[in-house]
């Protein structure tokens, strides 16, 4: 598919040909681009981002949890350690007064939320990318399109070819193997491709601040709704706090400028309090969609992030689903461009088919937290409490649902006949050689058997660490550089 890109009188145009150096470019240099691009440069892939922003640091942002699965995957990159430094660490939620879930029992190294700005792990994986040898063009935009089709071979030299304008105005041609776009909710790639985005706006004039408080709230994570109104505070750690809410009755478009009374006035509605909220240092106002691709991919080009799903912000797990996406496809498109693939095709078919059922789940599971929160009517509050009344009293309901937000209870369909385990995420277990996740650093698959005993496992792409259990355990795995169980046998 070509892409239209627009024409403006004071545009100058360039015949030279940049950007032939480069195996996948990356549109979007948010948390999804970073780590996608890091991976596949990591693992020997010529990756180059563009960004349509300019490149500068700042301390505003929407994003602020990273969920405990997250976390485990920047462990597989020796980044969550740092991460965690940044900011709080929750393990209890509370939610509309009544709901409690206990994160500390997730068997996960990270029994918890991290409360850390998405700056925070930008600054991390940017710092990665560059390491690794990612190009960074910041200020650029892409206009448009075009792509060869596939051949179904490795060695194909196919291309996707991009028209791109810089700052200043002068258009250049970037070409690659792939593209992926991690561009938004607005992405740039999404439309090129004609891809439809359905959904709704699930909420609208929902206002974010970062605010200094007077009066610490009594836990980490403060949340409630009383239908009118419901409002979220979560501490950085730093004295700064998060506040987000929304007031029913004061429904205007997300230009309208936002005061901190007006923060202050929802905070008092939804919680009884505003716990002394002055010195914001950032207040905007925005709408919530519900909105995900029919398709992660086409052909050479990929979607991942919110240019693929965007949904409430109940839960926090968009940047979470993001990053997720990106360690799914990254050892997939690495695997292709290293021509150590049996089946390219097939291999980066299967990053949509494992990926996009995995949206369309948060996208329930944060609509069904937002449309509790915003419970109105009598027979609504009354369903809220309920579910509230359900999810405490039955153990395993409360684990499916903190498995659900954290990440950690995701698991990928296994093909008809596979062992139990096949699909579901590994724990970071302890072997012979260290912890896996410290193994997965290193890109690769691993294997895992008992001492003494030749691993059974089938191929896989690239080389493959060989481990051995630090325990009398029996039975084996092969482990995914994702750290999803590709293959197992025995117990």
């Amino acid at each position: 598919m070509t892409g239209k890109p627009g024409t403006e009188a004071t545009t100058r145009t360039t015949g030279t040909t940049r950007g032939d150096g480069t195996d996948v470019l990356v549109v979007g240099a948010g948390p999804t681009g970073m780590l996608l691009a890091g991976d596949l440069a990591a693992a020997g892939v010529r990756v180059t981002i563009i960004e349509r922003r300019p490149h500068e640091t700042s301390n505003m942002t929407r994003a602020f949890g990273v969920h405990a699965r997250t976390l485990e995957l920047l462990d597989a990159r020796g980044l969550a350690d740092e991460l965690v430094k940044t900011g709080t660490s929750i393990t209890g939620l509370r939610l509309f007064s009544r709901l409690s879930l206990d994160l500390s029992r997730l068997h996960s190294r990270f029994p918890f939320l991290l409360i850390t700005p998405q700056y925070e792990v930008e600054r991390l994986l940017e710092r990665r990318a560059l390491a690794a040898g990612v190009t960074f063009r910041y200020g650029t935009e892409l206009l448009g399109l075009s792509q060869s089709p596939n051949s179904g071979d490795s060695r194909d030299s196919g291309e996707v070819t991009a028209e791109v304008r810089d700052a200043d105005g002068t258009r250049s041609t970037l070409r690659a193997r792939y593209l992926v776009g991690t561009d938004g909710v607005r992405s740039a790639v999404r439309k090129a491709l004609d891809l439809p985005f359905p959904g709704v706006s699930v909420i609208r004039s929902i206002v974010l601040a970062d605010v200094r408080l007077t009066e610490e709230p009594e836990g980490l994570l403060t949340v409630n709704g009383t239908g009118d109104a419901f409002a979220f505070i979560a501490p950085f750690g730093d004295g700064w706090y998060r506040v987000m809410g929304w007031n029913r009755k004061r429904q205007v478009p997300d230009s309208e400028p936002v005061e901190l009374d007006e923060v202050r006035e929802i905070a008092r509605q939804a919680l009884g309090t505003d716990h002394g909220m002055h010195d914001a240092r950032w207040i905007s106002r925005f709408h919530s969609d519900e909105r995900q691709a029919p398709s992660y991919r086409s052909g050479r080009v990929f979607l991942a992030g919110d240019a693929a799903h965007v949904h409430s912000p109940a839960g926090g797990q968009g940047m979470n689903t993001g990053l997720q996406d990106a360690a799914n496809l990254s050892w997939k498109l690495a695997s292709v461009v290293r021509g150590q693939a049996p089946d390219p095709e097939a291999l980066l078919d299967s990053y949509e088919s494992e990926r996009h059922p995995v949206g369309a789940r948060v996208l329930r599971s944060s609509g069904t937290i937002v449309r509790l929160a915003m419970a109105h009517t009598p027979l609504q509050r009354a369903t809220r409490s309920l579910a509230s009344r359900f999810l405490n009293a039955l153990r395993p309901a409360s684990a499916r649902a903190m498995g659900m937000i954290s990440g950690i209870g995701i698991s990928y369909a296994a093909p008809r006949g596979a062992h139990r385990l096949t699909g579901r995420r590994a724990p970071d277990l302890e072997l012979t050689q260290g912890r896996l996740y410290e193994l997965l650093r290193e890109g690769r698959f691993v294997s895992v058997a008992p001492e003494g005993e030749t691993p059974a496992a089938p191929a896989a792409p690239g080389s493959v660490i060989r481990a051995t259990w630090a325990s009398d355990r029996r039975g084996e795995l092969l482990i995914r550089p994702d750290g999803y169980i590709a293959w197992a046998q025995g117990r």
